[in-house]
């Protein structure tokens, strides 16, 4: 069977969609299969759904062209507030001592999916989208992948690639048929979020408070919202999910406190359990696995999505450097390269994130108190904080050009110099 595609990226969301827009104009044949049409409509509602993008992120998608669209949307975070309730001492980031105009941005899932839709159909030719498809059956050699796909008429069509992408999600199908092992750490807690409304602006503040119950996020949304989420040992979520609206709002406030006055209106509530999955291989033969497919994390530090579009960033250099040099996509030396790339800011993030579950969801007083000190070293030691803060921000280590921003002719620029 003859090659249909050079690279076949399976999962069309935020992490998998990114690529094959980073992909476009690299010389390459890409094709994205995807088991849903893209979504229509690009109605507000309270309840929408948020994601946070560190300023690494914005940088990404700076260079790939989305961003000028995604800006009048997106609500910046300008500081950063961490506490231990019941406990002194708390660390507070500044975007000012940074010295960016930004720590992090929060954007709706209905905005970015919009931003992604648009210039898919504003560039109808490249990538091919292969959607609504699911991937049925897959194999490979040492020369191609080749899949089976189901189209939704229920047609099957086979392709062949010299690269498969498999960025669909947590319980990756792709990663499944490969036989690659997951390391499964279940925290037993569950994440109950919700958007809620406030009686004080949140001025671009994010909030993360330790309590009782777990981590407690308050992220700053457009208009006066915030964007809850809150972590509970998961044999209390039900009863949690199931009080009403007025019983949860004087819950909520008590754990969280009053710095932005009542908490006026809460949102319709969903729930999803937490657990750190790793995958024991970023590849196997010419397949590779990014975002959720190969790391899904706690959602504490916020670095799910970030830690899988920085995946699209290095892989993306990698692909675009191929092509200019006439080499591969699929071979075994590129995929090396990649992970070897992505290991450390991958293990350093997985590690960073467990380490801060389980420190703060352990309830031994002394425990407690030493928390509470090292909240006030962190605010009284600059250099610590701002490596902390760069860190989360995604700007630590080696920076694939995408991440500094740098547009595709930019990239080919570099290279040809």
């Amino acid at each position: 069977m003859s090659l249909t595609h050079d690279v076949l990226i399976v999962g069309g969301g935020m992490v998998g969609g990114s690529l094959a827009l980073a992909l476009r104009r690299s010389g390459l044949r890409v094709g994205l299969i995807e088991a849903r049409p893209f979504p229509t409509g690009n109605a507000p509602a309270f309840d929408d759904r948020v994601i946070a993008l560190s300023l690494g992120s914005r940088r990404i998608m700076q260079g790939l062209g989305l961003w000028e669209d995604l800006a009048p949307e997106a609500t910046a975070i300008r500081r950063i507030h961490v506490s231990d309730r019941g406990h002194f001492g708390a660390t507070r980031i500044d975007c000012a001592d940074e010295g960016v105009e930004a720590l992090g941005y929060v954007a709706e899932l209905r905005a970015m999916g919009a931003v992604l839709t648009h210039h898919f159909e504003r560039d109808e030719a490249e990538p091919e989208l292969i959607m609504p498809a699911t991937l049925v059956d897959l194999e490979q050699d040492a020369d191609a992948v080749r899949v089976t796909v189901e189209r939704g008429s229920g047609e099957r069509d086979e392709l062949a690639a010299r690269l498969l992408v498999a960025a669909d999600g947590t319980h990756s199908p792709v990663r499944e048929r490969l036989g690659i092992a997951v390391q499964r750490e279940d925290y037993g807690q569950t994440a109950v979020i919700a958007n809620v409304a406030t009686e004080r602006s949140h001025d671009g503040v994010a909030y993360e408070r330790f309590t009782e119950h777990g981590p407690l996020a308050m992220l700053p949304m457009s208009d006066g919202r915030c964007s809850l989420v809150w972590t509970h040992r998961s044999e209390d979520a039900e009863a949690r999910m199931a009080q009403d609206d007025d019983a949860f709002r004087a819950d909520l406030q008590q754990a969280f406190g009053w710095r932005l006055g009542a908490i006026t209106r809460v949102g319709r509530r969903a729930s999803y359990p937490l657990a750190l999955w790793r995958s024991a291989a970023d590849y196997q033969g010419r397949c590779v696995l990014i975002g959720n497919a190969a790391h899904t994390l706690h959602p504490v530090a916020g670095q799910g999505l970030n830690l899988g579009l920085r995946d699209v960033a290095v892989l993306a250099e990698l692909l675009w450097e191929a092509a200019h040099r006439g080499r591969d996509p699929g071979s075994a030396v590129l995929l090396a390269r990649f992970s070897e790339w992505r290991r450390a800011d991958l293990r350093f993030t997985a590690g960073y994130t467990d380490f801060l579950v389980r420190l703060f969801s352990n309830p031994w007083p002394p425990l407690a108190h030493a928390r509470a000190a090292g909240l006030i070293v962190v605010d009284r030691l600059p250099p610590l904080r701002h490596a902390l803060a760069r860190r989360n921000m995604g700007l630590a280590g080696r920076q694939p050009l995408l991440g500094r921003g740098l547009s595709p002719l930019e990239r080919i620029a570099r290279w040809a110099s």
